[in-house]
């Protein structure tokens, strides 16, 4: 598998990983909170706003299809999780037939690196209860609990930092 920057000619091909994707949680949501998720994972903006904001790491099957996707954020880019003087991880997201092939966990490693080489000391994210092997992952490379925050779609969520 290649990894490679995301760019915005892979919006079409960022979202329909993003659904199949995501779709996994379907029924972990009411059908009201997975219309909401469904309408950010369709919505082009989404893509817009990060390719624009952030780096996106892209990893590739043979075949050159987008398998896997995340993005990382530099510092100075705040929001109403994410503290101005930390980077962010967003959106790591894996096509559910390569799941447990390690995807998930190359791209945050790729997101770490990426943030060491621009001098970050915090990196954060976000993720929620139903997203159990991606806590693992997060974990087994050092990023700890800082705090549990509002609920979203219904599920409880945390946000996660390492200091590198």
């Amino acid at each position: 598998m290649d990894y490679r920057l995301g760019v915005q000619s892979d919006i079409p091909a960022l979202k329909e990983l993003a659904i199949r994707s995501w779709k996994q949680y379907q029924n972990k949501l009411t059908e009201e909170n997975w219309s909401k998720l469904l309408e950010t994972l369709t919505n082009e903006h989404t893509y817009l706003d990060l390719l624009n904001n952030s780096n996106c790491i892209v990893c590739l099957s043979d075949q050159k299809e987008i398998i896997g996707m995340a993005f990382i954020v530099s510092k100075g880019n705040p929001t109403e999780l994410y503290d101005k003087d930390w980077a962010y991880i967003r959106f790591v997201t894996v096509h559910p037939v390569f799941n447990g092939l390690g995807i998930g966990q190359k791209l945050t490693e790729k997101c770490i690196t990426f943030a060491k080489k621009n001098n970050e000391q915090i990196i954060a994210l976000h993720t929620s209860e139903i997203m159990n092997a991606a806590r693992h992952i997060y974990e087994s490379l050092g990023f700890t609990i800082l705090k549990e925050i509002e609920p979203r779609l219904g599920v409880r969520y945390w946000i996660y930092t390492l200091i590198i």
